[in-house]
């Protein structure tokens, strides 16, 4: 089977709506937009909430608590494990060489390291947080955990 092959399913494709092209096609006269006013405008539309001036709900319900979503620091994780695909050349590991090898996103500079996985090569890890588990995994392979 071959790109230039492939077929639709059949009823995959549909006709494009007509509107305002007669009665009898079933959307004519207003063209399926009810009768007059703001919706029946073109580029009319009432954005979400809008409740026709009344006092919207989400204005008339009380506002409590706290929300850290602005003000939250990004963590980077990574297993262990995913350390051992690392180039072999690469003794030294921080955010630069990891970021550089594709394993965390590039502005990321607060990086947690997990126990998950096996390493079986020393590295010097240095990260801003470890898990007790990673942190003994790479010393037991003959690495070092620096905290940053």
């Amino acid at each position: 089977m071959k790109l230039h092959e492939l077929k639709n399913v059949a009823g995959a494709i549909h006709r494009k709506k007509r509107v305002g092209c007669g009665e009898g096609g079933g959307h004519g006269k207003t063209s399926g937009r009810g009768g007059k006013g703001q919706t029946a405008r073109s580029g009319g539309s009432i954005r979400p909430g809008f409740e026709g001036g009344q006092m919207p709900l989400y204005r008339k319900l009380p506002q409590r608590g706290f929300n850290n979503y602005e003000f939250r620091t990004e963590v980077a994780v990574l297993n262990v494990g995913e350390l051992g695909a690392l180039d072999a050349a690469i003794t030294e590991v921080n955010a630069t060489t990891l970021a550089a090898a594709g394993l965390i996103r590039k502005g990321e500079q607060t990086v947690k390291i997990l126990g998950d996985g096996e390493i079986t090569r020393a590295l010097k890890v240095t990260a801003a947080k470890f898990t007790a588990s990673a942190k003994a995994k790479i010393e037991k392979a003959g690495g070092q955990a620096i905290v940053s």
